[in-house]
Formats: structure tokens, sequence, C-alpha cells
């Protein structure tokens, strides 16, 4: 049964200027909701990426170029976008430029005319979204989590996928979206693409994203049973392929199958370098988080393995993570990836962390926006060249603030080259 939902609040945007701050924020220091302890690097990291690469679909490939190695970056600048969200979860732009934020809680999709100045924050209506608030099943952690809009370049261009959670398990959903210029988004009649995968009141997983060949990833978590992680026939802990329509991609590593790569917890976040290498964030139990870079067919160890295993663990064919964050110093959800980093929304460590990219693997960990904004959701490259960071104060798990939950556009500049700005952390 559903429980009884209260009326989201409206969101509301900020107008130009309002709430802006600038800040600097190098290296691991500043505002600290914890002492954060060491992250981890793998001293040894995948260096035959052949087999990284999927096989060209819908889309265009990746473009080799080369990653900008950045070892640190400062943040230059923090404002509002939107404020007033109700345990927001996914983004998704539109080629215009909006975007689509869903409401884990409420089930409905704000639409924000960004990055226009004094842009409106709305509900998206129509059909679609009459059916998602209607049928969508929230409980613990289950709701209305990822979306994902479909390639220009692709089949079912401009249609708009979604991950939730319904009575009978967690399911990706598709729609036809009206985004005529001008007028406000409708959200068509909803239509399956995968259903049957496994759903609890948490490690539901849920993030989707298009990659460089078209494809569309989907993120599941173990949803409470880790030895479905390793079973090859669950839809449970794994990163899956898919077409458009929800059928196995061709290129996968079993013919067939969904599955990309296994031995997952609770994937949250995915993305892709501009090198075409593919990482993800990963939610570990009690010891340590993880940034995997993935490769198809491989094998990520849970439960078998938390972290890294070593030589023994690759003994037995698992993979181990490019870098490691003790559970409270990270809990990480969404990702983001540039051309000089790897960021990752931590919820419980309420800090934004950056992993730079290096030619032939990640360096250092940086830790940004420590204590600065609570927990973070997700983080997505902004149309600008910036980043719009989601908190998550509002599902009972934070301590919200006034305005929150909301998404904050963030600027970043090397840090060699950064304004010299004194005067704290730049606290809100």
């Amino acid at each position: 049964m559903r429980r009884p939902r209260r009326p989201p609040a409206r969101p509301s945007v900020p107008g130009v200027g309002a709430l802006a701050c600038i800040l600097v924020l190098a290296g691991c220091t500043g505002a600290d909701p914890g002492a954060a302890r060491t992250p981890t690097v793998a001293t040894d990291q995948p260096t035959d990426r052949s087999t990284s690469q999927p096989s060209a679909g819908a889309g265009t490939g990746p473009t080799p170029s080369a990653v900008t190695a950045i070892p640190t970056v400062a943040v230059t600048g923090v404002s509002d976008v939107v404020t007033g969200l109700d345990a927001p979860w996914g983004v998704a732009f539109l080629a215009d430029g909006r975007a689509l934020v869903t409401l884990r809680d409420a089930a409905r999709v704000v639409v924000i005319d960004a990055p226009a100045p004094g842009a409106a924050a709305t509900f998206l209506t129509g059909p679609g979204a009459d059916a998602l608030a209607g049928t969508t099943t929230v409980r613990g952690e289950g709701g209305l989590l990822g979306i994902a809009v479909a390639p220009e370049s692709g089949p079912r261009a401009g249609d708009v996928y979604l991950y939730r959670t319904t009575a009978d398990g967690n399911e990706v959903v598709r729609a036809t979206l009206d985004a005529a210029p001008g007028s406000a988004p409708v959200l068509g009649e909803l239509e399956p693409v995968l259903t049957g995968i496994p759903s609890s009141g948490n490690h539901n997983g849920g993030r989707l994203a298009f990659g460089p060949d078209g494809f569309l990833y989907v993120t599941t978590g173990d949803a409470g049973r880790p030895e479905r992680s390793q079973d090859p026939t669950s839809l449970g802990g794994k990163i899956l392929r898919l077409t458009v329509d929800g059928a196995p991609a061709p290129g996968n590593p079993t013919p067939g199958s969904p599955v990309w790569s296994l031995g997952h917890r609770n994937v949250q976040g995915l993305g892709w370098a501009p090198d075409g290498r593919m990482f993800a964030s990963e939610f570990g139990q009690s010891t340590l988080d993880e940034l995997n870079e993935i490769l198809p067919g491989a094998n990520y160890g849970w439960p078998e393995v938390e972290g890294t295993g070593g030589a023994d663990a690759a003994a037995r064919g698992f993979t181990d993570p490019l870098a490691t964050w003790a559970t409270s110093d990270a809990s990480p959800s969404g990702l983001a990836v540039t051309a000089e980093g790897v960021y990752l929304a931590g919820l419980r460590g309420a800090r934004l962390w950056r992993v730079p990219l290096t030619q032939d693997g990640v360096g250092e960990p940086q830790a940004l926006l420590a204590g600065e904004l609570g927990r973070l959701r997700a983080v997505e490259p902004a149309p600008d060249g910036g980043l719009w960071v989601v908190t998550n104060n509002t599902d009972g798990r934070g301590d919200p603030r006034p305005g929150d939950d909301r998404i904050v556009h963030v600027t970043v500049e090397r840090a060699d080259q950064a304004a010299d700005v004194s005067g704290g952390t730049g606290a809100r």
C-alpha cells in the first residue's frame, strides 16, 4: 500500500544573483561535518581498456580525446538554481536547455526553464505525469528515481525514460514529451521498457543514463538480498545495457542478456569520460564506498568483496575499485564526469568528492563543499559548463535548512588559476 503523500510544495527559482556566494575550497579542507579519513586510490589501475568500448549503437561513439590532468580545483561560484524541492533525486536536460527533475516521494517531475535568469519551475503535466503520481509506490528508498532523455541523434529522440518503484517491483518506463518551445511540456502515456527489477525498502539502484553508444544504461541494487548480485539471471545488483525498447543491447557480454556488469551492491551514479571510460559510484555496506571503472562483463565482487580485494579477489575474477572511502565520508549517489574529473555527490559524507582523471587512471580524491549544503543526492554537468548539485535534506534522513531541498549551480577552476578569495569557506 502506498503511504499517503503530502502535496508537494511549489518549487521556486531565485532571481539573478540571488543567494550567490564566492568561495574557494581546495584540497580536503573547509567546514567538515566529521573528520574525514583519507580516501584510498588503487595502485593497480586498468591499463587495457580494449573491451571497455561498447559496440556502436543508435548514437555516436565516444570521441577520442585526451583528458585534462588537473590535480586540484577550487570552487569559484555557488548559486541557487531552484529551491523548495521535495526529496529531489534525478536530473535530465532537454535539448533546449530546460531540465527535468524527479521528486522521489511525491512521484512528480519538475520542469525548470534553465538556465534563463528568473526562469520558472513548474510541475510536469499530462497523462504520464498523472500515472506516475497515482501508481508509483513510495517505500523507504523507493519511489520515482532516475530520469534520462533519449538523444536527439537516435531512435525515440526526446522521449523521457524514468526508473520507479511499483507494487510489483522496480521498472523502467518511457513516455513521449511534447516540449514545444514556449509551451509547458506535457508527458504522454507511460509505456513499460523493463519490468521485474527487484525492489525493497533500500538498495534500489535507480540511475538511468544514455551512453555515448546511444544505448540505455540502468543501475540496479541487490534490494536487500546480496546473493542476487552474483546471480547472472537476476536483474538485481547489476548495471544493465538496453536498447531504447528495453531489449538486451547488441554487443552485451552475454548475448540475449541485459547484464553489462555484475557484483554490485547499490550503484546510483554513472558517467563517461571524453575518452570513453565509464565510471560508476557504489554504496558499500559498512566499510568502504567505491568508485569503479566499468568494463563489460566485469564482476565487482559484492557480496564476496567490499572495497579492494587485492590479489585474492583478482584470482577469483573480481575487479577492484579505482578509489574507496569510508562509508561515513561518502555514501555516493549521483556522479558526473567532466574532461578533468569525476564528481560524486555524498549523502552521509555531505560533500562533493572530486577524483581527478589522468591519462591512465585517476588521482587523489579531493573534497569540495564539505558541510556547506548538507546531504548531496546528485551532480550533473550543466549546459554552460558548470555543475548542478542536488541536495537531499528533506527525505527524512537529513537536517533541512531554509529553502531545502535545492539545486545549486557550482563552478570550479584549476586551483592554481582560481581567484584568491579569503574569508572562510563561504558557508550559507
